[in-house]
């Protein structure tokens, strides 16, 4: 019982951390199944809505706050597309990539203007904030709702990109962009709804963060977002299950390691993971193999 009460928390605390991964990394593997882009902005999307809600619950309730976040994130990501993607769409690859990491150092300087470059404290949400214990093992309740939240998250987003008009067009830019346009398909609209989609699963997922790890600084999304780019890499990026597997694999793999005591390889375990991924399967666990016809 004791030794359970010992590495239970970091198996739950893995597969919590590996939840919020899998939220962020959706963003990037629905981006770039569509655009073969790496929006290498989203994690600092992800830091913004943090910020958002320091901000937010110091002047009106905190339900209106998570609603103005979710709103406002959301917001974000679609002038995020509309300015520095749109304009680009007929642009070589490197010059989309140059402007996404642009969006990010710009989201991160005005992160460091606004809060001077101090940590602010997360706003404890309350019920998610609030402590548990379960077999003998104390945590957080966010630790319990993360992954069962997840989950449902990605089953609605499953049966929308499957079932709904939308999804069918993301399926089809996915498949060919350029031949989903001349069958009359609104490229624009469905990539604008692809980049609203991944912002508010980010904006749900700093929630779930930022309760667990309360302190927001403007480079706060860098290594989330990094860890869940190498989930959707190892997944396979433009596989939505994939995202979510890796993720979990990740986030589990990462706490185990700090529970053994190893704290300081933790993050050189994720990208030393990459690179054997890389090498042993590029396309990741399941990634299709592309056909180009000559």
């Amino acid at each position: 019982m004791d030794w359970i009460s010992k590495n239970l928390p970091y198996l739950m605390a893995g597969i919590s951390v590996g939840g919020q991964y899998a939220l962020i990394a959706i963003g990037y593997t629905m981006v770039y199944g569509i655009l073969r882009l790496i929006n290498f902005a989203h994690g600092d999307i992800f830091m913004v809505a943090g910020l958002i809600m320091v901000y937010a619950v110091t002047v009106m309730p905190m339900p209106l706050a998570i609603l103005l976040v979710i709103a406002a994130t959301v917001a974000l990501g679609f002038l995020v597309e509309r300015a520095a993607y749109k304009p680009l769409r007929s642009a070589p690859r490197m010059s989309v990539m140059i402007s996404a990491i642009g969006v990010s150092y710009l989201l991160q300087n005005l992160a460091l203007y606004i809060t001077g470059g101090l940590s602010q404290q997360y706003p404890a949400i309350p019920w998610l904030s609030d402590t548990v214990t379960i077999l003998g093992a104390t945590t957080k309740r966010v630790t319990l709702v993360t992954p069962v939240l997840t989950v449902l998250l990605v089953v609605v987003l499953v049966l929308l990109i499957k079932y709904t008009k939308v999804g069918m067009a993301m399926r089809a830019a996915s498949r060919d962009f350029e031949t989903s346009q001349l069958m009359g398909i609104k490229i624009n609209s469905v990539i604008s709804m692809t980049f609203v989609i991944g912002s508010f699963l980010a904006a749900i997922g700093s929630m779930l963060y930022f309760t667990n790890y309360t302190g927001v600084t403007p480079t706060a999304g860098a290594m989330p977002g990094l860890k869940a780019f190498v989930a959707a890499v190892f997944g396979g990026i433009g596989s939505i299950p994939g995202a979510v597997i890796g993720a979990f694999i990740i986030g589990i793999c990462e706490n185990i390691i700090k529970g053994l005591g190893w704290t300081t390889f933790s993050d050189a375990f994720t990208f030393a993971l990459l690179i054997v991924i890389l090498i042993a399967k590029p396309t990741g666990l399941f990634g299709e193999k592309a056909i180009d016809k000559v």
